[in-house]
């Protein structure tokens, strides 16, 4: 009688993956379901609390303060997305050209996506500050200004500075990826096309971005996960200020949640995210599943 072999079948796969599973079943799983029962429960710091059923969602959707979060997040990550993808892919296309420094130009572009985020926000704090901003100093000198711009003092100047700076930080995550996908492109195709006499805007669109185009959505994606999250670099910048003006979801809960002590309402505001955030990643998994 033969023993059992575990190269067989899948018993050894499933051995495999059992360590991956308890980590993150413990760091992901475990943390995420408590979560949604605490949006539950009117539980603050150092309190339980009692279960509530839906009243933190029933008082969140009268709270004008989470009516202004929802449009904030809805158009920052919008906005963003946006700009660092058409940004990122004008980068692409110039770094993916052959000219003197070129090596050294595509690794300058990784900074602000190295930079630990905390750091860039800080950066990003200085040269927004009201007082010691670099672009007031500079607008003043050349006549445009007569006095320092508040660029977080003001609700849409905030928002406008938040979005400039995310898209900074954004960039080279977009413009790595397409110039990995213009590097894989067949040149014969753009040989072809040059031979037939198409121009060099017709060819972008019926090759290049025809071939980029699974590449896009999932970076797309990837981005909107990413932006739609981001918490460090706004609460860094402005807390959510100025007058709760440029909260997104993540730093509404944590304010909430943390300083405020209301761990149940802090929670209930996190789980509004979980629909939209569950349909990002099943998008990026069917988008990867389609690519492979």
């Amino acid at each position: 009688m033969r023993g059992l072999s575990l190269d067989r079948g899948p018993l050894l796969p499933t051995l495999l993956l059992v360590p991956s599973a308890v980590l993150l079943g413990g760091l992901l799983a475990f943390p995420l379901v408590l979560g949604v029962l605490l949006g539950f429960k009117d539980a603050t710091i150092g309190e339980a609390g009692n279960f509530i059923g839906l009243d933190n969602y029933r008082y969140l959707l009268t709270d004008p303060v989470l009516r202004i979060t929802a449009l904030n997040t809805a158009l920052y990550t919008l906005v963003t997305v946006v700009f660092k993808l058409a940004l990122g892919l004008a980068l692409a296309l110039i770094l993916n050209q052959r000219f003197a420094g070129y090596r050294f130009w595509r690794s300058v572009l990784l900074l602000p996506y190295v930079v630990p985020t905390v750091l860039s926000a800080f950066a990003w704090w200085w040269i927004l500050d009201p007082q010691f901003s670099f672009i007031s100093w500079g607008l003043i000198r050349l006549g445009i200004l007569d006095q320092h711009v508040n660029f977080l003092g003001s609700a849409w100047l905030a928002r406008a500075s938040l979005m400039v700076a995310n898209v900074w930080r954004g960039i080279p995550f977009f413009t790595v990826g397409y110039l990995a996908g213009l590097q894989s492109i067949p040149k014969e195709l753009h040989e072809a096309a040059a031979i037939d006499g198409a121009s060099g805007w017709r060819t972008f669109w019926e090759i290049t971005w025809l071939l980029l185009l699974p590449l896009t959505t999932i970076l797309t994606i990837f981005s909107a996960i990413f932006t739609f999250t981001d918490f460090q670099l706004i609460w860094t910048i402005t807390r959510g200020g100025p007058a709760n003006a440029t909260h997104l979801f993540v730093t509404l809960a944590y304010q909430r949640a943390i300083p405020g002590g209301a761990l149940g309402e802090g929670a209930a505001i996190a789980g509004f995210t979980l629909p939209f955030l569950a349909l990002l990643a099943w998008a990026a998994l069917d988008a990867l599943r389609r690519q492979a």
